[in-house]
């Protein structure tokens, strides 16, 4: 039996305001003297700090290689790009914060099924959370009740029940902005630009033993993910899909405690540009390999700046065999941690080679939003900056490779961005 859930989710709306540069005071009513003073859309707006998260200011910078293309490969030619502020985590999605994304997911599912739902004015009964976070899960009677969620009795070891991951499923529902600005679709209606899809979101943990063959993996396997040694290291086994719904969900989980409090909604959580990414990953230093500056991947004490293969493979040498925490070594010059090394990143540009020659200057950005039946060619997503299991060229700033947008790693994560105005974080 399969269970999804409709989620409604709120629709930015966009209110123009006039303002002056004299004295600010209040408006007066549309039929006071007959005169044009404008209507705010609410009282005093506070924008609020996202929790982990830091400022990147706009500025320019000179995007691709720093130093010579050593692989002449001619993929990320150097080009002068200007990107607008927006905030972005200062670590990658950790273990703990997946799991809350997770845990949500699994609530509200189960919530569902056991029909913990308040009765709205218009007649849909969005689920009761006092009543979803107090599920027993050990409870018999409540798995029993819950058996859609478990595993079936053939697929238990010594006969434990246990969650059926492949039903963790999160069903979102967004409007395509891209289509609907087309010229030829503005007399087509609105129904046929609201994207709906079903992700499993379980994170895929058999990912470190698939990684490497002939190599003994297991222990991460079995412990990485639901270990609470781990719960501050970066999640990984998550596509891009999934790196993608967690990002529609962060923003249906806020814009619906704003609504309830009767506060304007924000802008979407997403993935980053990949020339967002890359601006943020230099913290300011334009013309410079790592994000620490360089050109060297150790200090002036001989120590390593980030996690990843030195040498021809001496793995523990910078303090970490596999990943390390979300916020190990020096963060950049923005607050960013990890931006080279440790994982790698998923951002949401679709990876095409010749990008970097018809891409505008002003916020460059492609995307696809390739279909489960395209060829694997249009499912290549760019990721950024390196893994621990990578030797120092791909550290570098500049260093571009892709991932299918299906596709699961053992050195794959993530972090989000939000387009917020910068005077949020006083």
């Amino acid at each position: 039996m399969k269970v999804s859930i409709s989620y409604l989710l709120a629709v930015l709306t966009i209110g123009a305001t006039l303002s002056g540069c004299g004295k600010s005071g209040k408006s007066k009513s549309a039929a006071g003297d007959g005169q044009l003073h404008g209507v705010s859309i609410g009282g005093k707006y506070t924008i609020p700090k996202p929790p982990g998260m830091v400022y990147v200011p706009a500025g320019t910078f000179h995007m691709g290689p720093s130093d010579e293309d050593v692989s002449y490969s001619f993929t990320s030619r150097n080009k002068q790009i200007s990107i607008n502020g927006f905030w972005m985590d200062a670590t990658e999605i950790t273990n703990n914060e997946y799991r809350q994304f997770a845990n949500w997911v699994r609530d509200s599912i189960a919530a569902t099924i056991l029909n913990y739902k308040k009765q709205a004015p218009d007649g849909s009964g969005p689920i009761d959370w006092a009543k979803a976070s107090t599920i027993k899960w050990d409870d018999p009677k409540i798995q029993e009740q819950l058996g859609a969620m478990i595993i079936s009795p053939d697929n238990r070891v010594n006969g434990r029940r246990e969650l059926d991951s492949k039903k963790i499923i999160y069903h979102s529902e967004i409007f395509d902005y891209r289509e609907g600005a087309k010229r030829e679709n503005a007399s087509k209606p609105r129904s046929i630009f609201i994207i709906k899809k079903d992700t499993p979101i379980y994170p895929d943990t058999l990912v470190w033993v698939r990684d490497f063959s002939y190599s003994y993996n297991e222990p991460m396997a079995k412990k990485y993910y639901s270990h609470p040694a781990y719960g501050n290291y970066p999640v990984v086994g998550i596509s891009w899909m999934q790196a993608t719904a967690f990002c529609e969900w962060r923003t249906h989980y806020l814009n619906t405690f704003l609504e309830s409090k009767k506060r304007m909604t924000e802008s979407d959580f997403r993935l980053p540009t990949e020339a967002e990414w890359e601006y943020a990953a230099r913290g300011g230093r334009s013309q410079v390999p790592f994000p620490w500056g360089g050109p060297y991947l150790r200090n002036k004490k001989g120590c390593l700046l980030a996690n990843f293969k030195p040498g021809r493979g001496n793995y523990p040498e910078d303090g970490g065999f596999y990943t390390v925490r979300a916020d190990a070594y020096w963060p950049n010059d923005f607050g960013l941690y990890n931006m080279a090394g440790n994982v790698a990143e998923w951002t949401s540009s679709l990876y095409y080679e010749g990008a970097y020659n018809f891409q505008h200057d002003m916020n460059p950005d492609i995307r696809l939003n390739a279909k489960d039946s395209d060829p694997p060619r249009m499912k290549r997503k760019v990721v950024r900056g390196g893994s621990w299991k990578d030797v120092g060229f791909f550290l570098q700033n500049s260093t571009r490779n892709y991932e299918y947008q299906d596709t699961t790693k053992s050195y794959l994560g993530f972090r989000c961005v939000v387009d917020l105005a910068p005077s949020g974080k006083k």
